[in-house]
């Protein structure tokens, strides 16, 4: 093994160490919300990513018999390439609503900062983390109170199943110049009276009310509620 530059290893280690580290961050924050990707996820994506940018780095310009210099680029322009794949699965679309985005974003941005970690920009990869947890802890309660152009609208309706009311609640909410999805809908009530629950996201220039009035008026329709939907579904 007298091509292995031991002077280099414990450096080397060292900064793979760094990106474990800090990727496990990132993941512990997802991880503390829940989310589908959480703290081993990142701190091994870190962890490879640190590793593939090292190899690429020393590892085949010292094997015997390669003269060609390294290029490091080439393995981390493929690594931006993969990760992306791997932040695909995790983005899920349930009934019109896309989940998944943030988690996705923060397993790219664990991959950068091992890449950081691998390249020796150490204090990079620390002010990304860092930027990452205030993102979690600041931005995302700020996005919370500012106003926005067109807010999301939940409406919870029950009605009568099997009787056509729901392309009539499309009707009318067409009508309202309103834009809906389906964020959940489950059949509830006995055989004799089959009901479904229907949760909607609206979202437009009518007011809520204005739609849960319009709504209520449907034949088939048993009730209309407002009803509090998540802030950020692409969380």
């Amino acid at each position: 093994m007298d091509f292995v530059d031991w002077d280099r290893v414990p450096v080397q280690l060292a900064l793979v160490v760094a990106a474990f580290g800090l990727t496990a961050l990132v993941g512990l924050e997802r991880r503390l919300r829940r989310k589908s990707a959480g703290l081993r996820t990142h701190a091994l994506v870190g962890t490879g990513s640190a590793v593939f940018t090292l190899v690429s780095a020393y590892g085949f310009g010292a094997l015997p018999g390669i003269d060609a210099g390294p290029d490091p680029s080439r393995v981390a322009a493929q690594i931006v390439t993969g990760i992306g794949f791997l932040g695909a699965g995790v983005i899920f679309t349930n009934r019109d609503v896309v989940h998944g985005l943030t988690t996705a974003a923060s397993i790219w941005l664990s991959a950068a900062i091992g890449m950081a970690c691998g390249a020796g920009l150490v204090p990079l990869a620390i002010a990304a983390t860092g930027l990452h947890l205030l993102s979690a802890v600041a931005l995302t309660p700020l996005s919370r109170r500012l106003p926005r152009m067109v807010a999301p609208q939940g409406l919870r309706l029950r009605y009568a199943d099997g009787h056509g009311v729901l392309r009539e609640v499309l009707s009318v909410v067409e009508e309202l110049q309103l834009s809906a999805s389906v964020v959940s809908s489950r059949r509830i009530g006995g055989p004799g009276q089959p009901e479904v629950e229907l949760l909607l996201r609206l979202e437009g220039k009518t007011d809520l009310r204005t739609a849960a009035v319009q709504l209520s008026g449907i034949d088939g329709v048993r009730d209309v509620a407002q009803q509090r939907l998540e802030d950020d579904p692409g969380d």
